[in-house]
């Protein structure tokens, strides 16, 4: 059995490297700390090393998304007594991209949300906080009914020739994938409400979001790499196994195989 050994910025950094992470690149991270092993600093190494990899011209993203920010009655992150329900919706802080937490995103989104010079987008449930080169041009736009849309830093990370990196975690947390849902027709909207900050100060706005589903997303991805194996890099970074994948390729993919997948989903779940 091998002995663990601990993960360190320079150890990081080779192995980032060597799965294929580039100088230059606008690199969408979604990352699990506890899945590397035991890293000498913690999140903060982490960031470190893919900052060391990414260099000047580089970007780092995450997602940093409050969807607590979101009625009580739908929360599925935790469970309150309906009878708290009133106060909370009295008082639920509204977002604040300076502030609030993407709590929920895991250690690494939060380190990179305060890391010294980030940016936030201003969506007040699918923010996005960056740094590096384009941090501000990537984060600066972001309107509240394209959550993770084309219109969104999802959107333009696409546009830039992005990648995403799966760090220990799997497709269900591949957001990229999303971007090829608002390509399909008949895509559906739902209320959503959520707090904001207003000239006037604090108040509840209901928007119509997209009716997104990730649910096939981990079977969409095994699919991937089965049709698309040059696409995607698989390497281990740490003690855990990470995938590096270019996001127009991902999506592109996706916008085929989603109908088909979906459609034949349903014909098999209707009564003959």
């Amino acid at each position: 059995m091998t002995e663990p050994v601990p993960q360190t910025r320079s150890s990081l950094v080779r192995d980032f490297r060597a799965l294929g992470v580039r100088p230059g690149t606008t690199l969408l991270l979604h990352a699990s700390l506890r899945s590397l092993g035991w890293v000498c600093g913690g999140a903060p190494t982490v960031v470190r090393a893919l900052l060391d990899v990414l260099g000047a011209a580089g970007t780092l993203v995450v997602p940093a998304f409050t969807r607590e920010n979101r009625d009580p009655s739908r929360w599925s992150h935790v469970r309150v007594p309906e009878a708290w329900w009133p106060a909370i919706r009295a008082e639920l802080p509204a977002f604040d991209p300076a502030v609030t937490p993407c709590r929920e995103l895991g250690l690494i989104a939060e380190t990179v949300r305060t890391w010294p010079n980030a940016f936030r987008s201003s969506h007040p449930q699918t923010s996005f906080a960056a740094v590096g080169f384009r941090a501000r041009e990537l984060t600066a736009r972001h309107p509240i009914t394209s959550e993770i849309g084309p219109d969104s830093p999802l959107g333009a990370i696409e546009a830039a020739g992005g990648e995403t990196l799966l760090l220990g975690v799997g497709y269900d947390r591949c957001t990229a994938f999303h971007l090829a849902e608002y390509r399909l027709p008949g895509l559906g909207r739902r209320p959503n409400r959520c707090v904001v900050l207003t000239p006037e100060g604090r108040r509840w706005t209901t928007y119509q979001a997209a009716a997104l589903d990730d649910r096939d997303f981990v079977e969409l991805g095994r699919a991937f790499e089965l049709t698309s194996a040059n696409a995607v890099r698989i390497g281990n970074v740490g003690a855990g196994t990470a995938r590096l994948l270019p996001i127009t390729s991902a999506v592109t993919f996706a916008t085929t195989w989603l109908p088909r997948h979906r459609q034949a989903s349903e014909q098999r779940a209707s009564p003959n």
